[in-house]
Formats: structure tokens, sequence, C-alpha cells
């Protein structure tokens, strides 16, 4: 099984802002609303005044689904609140009406599972009927650790998550990254970012489901002065 394609629950570049990163955002933590700021600043603030973050909106698995091909998105680029809320606004107008052919459906996961499962085949690997329909099976195959990791991702991001914080580290199509997960009273979200360690200059993911828009604005108005600063 190629571990190297992801592994989750890893010291990330949080790790090196507070002692314990997993439990810094709890709500029974000390000082916990600055933790989120000083994280949000660290991770978002410092990479969208260079203009390097893409906000994606995902929607499309509702009432417990999850097919890939039904995963859907928009990305916009990212580089002030205001265009959160015009994104926000865009993507709230085109869902009254109906409109939302615009997405880019099954890119993320169904295409380039299908991708990893050719290629599979066409190093004589046998890839068993079923396996596309059943997530957990895909690390088997080359590409598909990766990708089942993303999965979780999306799936918590839509379907919700008892662990206030997460870090994965993820090969994805922008390269190898660091995949921050929050789920705080405050919203849900994950921001990929390049991995502590390496140059900051690469592009910043931050990954939101539909329904948390709202709830993300206000966290942004609220943090927004720190990362001004």
């Amino acid at each position: 099984m190629p571990f190297a394609e992801a592994k989750e629950h890893v010291h990330g570049r949080l790790h090196g802002l507070f002692a314990d990163p997993y439990r810094a955002f709890e709500n029974s933590a000390q000082e916990r609303e600055l933790h989120v700021k000083v994280a949000l600043y660290m991770l978002l603030g410092k990479p969208m005044a260079q203009g390097l973050v893409t906000l994606r909106i995902i929607h499309g698995w509702e009432n417990g689904g999850c097919d890939p091909a039904d995963l859907a998105h928009i990305d916009s680029p990212l580089i002030s609140l205001e265009a959160f809320r015009a994104a926000a606004s865009a993507f709230d107008q085109r869902s009254r009406e109906d409109a939302l052919s615009v997405s880019r459906q099954g890119v993320l996961l169904a295409e380039p599972l299908a991708a990893a499962i050719k290629a599979a085949t066409a190093r004589g690997e046998t890839v068993e009927d079923g396996t596309r329909a059943t997530p957990a099976r895909w690390p088997a195959f080359e590409g598909g650790l990766a990708l089942y990791t993303q999965f979780k991702m999306y799936h918590r991001l839509v379907y919700g998550e008892d662990e206030r914080y997460r870090c994965s580290l993820c090969d994805t199509a922008l390269g190898r990254r660091e995949i921050h997960e929050f789920h705080l009273e405050e919203g849900e979200f994950a921001l990929l970012t390049p991995p502590a360690g390496e140059a900051e200059s690469g592009e910043t993911l931050l990954v939101l489901h539909e329904s948390q828009l709202e709830q993300i604005e206000r966290l942004f108005e609220q943090s927004l002065p720190l990362m001004q600063t």
C-alpha cells in the first residue's frame, strides 16, 4: 500500500505555533479564539495577501449521498474578505436561479479515480468490481490512497466531524499539501497549504461546503483585522 501518497494526523505547520494543535481549538482550550485567529493568519491571511489563495465551494452531496461523480465545485480567486463576499453572493444567486450548471462536476474525485483505475489495469493489476463505489478499497492501487484521503476530507466537510482539528499530508492536484481541517462552532472548512519546511509560494486552497458560507464570512469578519496587521 503506497503510504507515501498520504498520511493522517501529522505534525504540520501549526505545530510550530502551538504545543498541541489538536487540542488548541477545543471549546475548553484557554485563549481558543486567539488560537483560531492566529491559525487563520498563518494559513490563510499571509498567502491571501500574496494572491495565492483559491476559494473552493463544494456542493452536490446531500441526504447521505457521496457518489464521487456527484461532487461538484466552483473555484474563485480569494484576495480579500470582499472577494469572499462576492463569491458567496454569486454562488447564492446561481443557486436561486438553478444555474449551478457552471459548476465542475466529477473533477475532484470521479475523473482522477477513473484515471487511477485505468492505469492500475494497464499495469496488470486486478481491480475488483465495486471498487470504484467503495472508497475504503481505493488505497489498493497507486493514487488511491491520496484520493481516499481527499474523499474523507470532502465527506467530513459536508456531513460534519467531531474532532475540532486534524492535519493530513496528501498528494493533490496542486502537489503535496498539508490538509488542515477545522470543524469549529464558527464553521467548518479546510485549508490545503504547502507543507511545513517547503517554499510558501505555492497555492493555498480554502475548501468549504455551500452551507458554511454565511458562518465562515462571519468568522472572517472577526479575524480579518488580525490578518491585515
